[in-house]
């Protein structure tokens, strides 16, 4: 035979045998981190309350977040209510633990919308180039110059619902540019990669190099900043609802109980202690998350 010819299927083989033992190792640099694993599990708990706030609501008193007495407006904690009271008579730890709900939904919707649509364009803009590529990185110029925070207060603004799917839809219009961005670099830099134009010769369809050559191999740094926006994108959602453009009552958030702290922590700091502290550590524990996936997934970080 004068050259040699290399099958889709092998190489697409030792591709994901390659895949396998990066994930391996990946997974056991994880496990050896006290760091990630307390994020993690932190992380874990918050969205298993998140999904059943009124497995945990109870533990403490009756659990109902909207059961309220004026005669306890703004009382401290006591038995049964170890977060004690808003002032509508509200137990604060039934509306912490309902808050984690949305607060949380809104960072994973967010972040999963803008990941979605940077890895359909990203890849589209550096697989094929030429006027597609010009479009999506004109259009992500424009959203780039709006500020994250200040953009989504201005399109909320201007919108009648501030519902958990409206606030995360505006939160990730201004978060696909720079994924996007991330997402075409990493695919051009896997696109140059021998075995991606091994499988190109060989005559493997655009929509078979993308999913199973380009995708796999170009993915992590997007996971990696996407994981790390999650907090970022809970706690901007705290803030634009601080500010009155966010969620809305009957609607319950950590952001909102900020809001209708703000007049009164001074005198009762309980009000806002609760509340800032569970979003504080639920942020802080996603950033951890982020920085341990980052650690691991750089490969100039596992080459040392």
């Amino acid at each position: 035979m004068s050259s040699l010819q290399i099958a889709p299927d092998t190489a697409e083989g030792w591709d994901a045998e390659a895949q396998a033992s990066l994930s391996r190792s990946a997974r056991a640099r994880l496990l050896r981190r006290p760091g990630f694993l307390l994020a993690a599990f932190f992380v874990l708990l918050m969205i298993v309350v998140s999904m059943v706030p009124q497995a945990f609501a109870g533990w403490f008193g009756h659990g109902n977040p909207l059961a309220c007495n004026l005669a306890y407006s703004a009382d401290g904690p006591r038995s049964g209510h170890p977060f004690g009271f808003d002032v509508q008579g509200c137990d604060v730890y039934a509306n912490v633990i309902y808050g984690a709900r949305d607060s949380i939904a809104i960072g994973l919707l967010a972040s999963a919308f803008a990941l979605v649509v940077a890895v359909v364009l990203g890849c589209l803009s550096a697989y094929y180039l030429g006027i597609i590529d010009t479009i999506v990185s004109r259009l992500a110029d424009i959203f780039f110059g709006f500020p994250f925070i200040l953009g989504a207060l201005v399109l909320l603004t201007a919108l009648k619902s501030h519902g958990v799917w409206t606030v995360s839809a505006a939160l990730a219009l201004f978060l696909w540019p720079t994924l996007t961005r991330l997402m075409r670099a990493s695919i051009l830099s896997v696109k140059q990669m021998d075995y991606v134009l091994a499988a190109r010769s060989i005559g493997v369809s655009d929509w078979r190099l993308i999913r199973k050559h380009l995708l796999p191999n170009a993915i992590a740094p997007v996971i990696v900043i996407s994981a790390l926006g999650i907090g970022g994108v809970i706690a901007a959602e705290a803030t634009l609802t601080f500010l009155g453009v966010g969620l809305e009552a009957p609607a319950i958030s950590w952001g909102l109980q900020l809001s209708q702290a703000q007049s009164n922590f001074q005198v009762h700091p309980h009000l806002l202690v609760f509340p800032a502290l569970f979003l504080s550590l639920t942020v802080f524990s996603f950033i951890v998350l982020g920085d341990a996936l980052e650690d691991v997934l750089d490969p100039r970080r596992n080459e040392s």
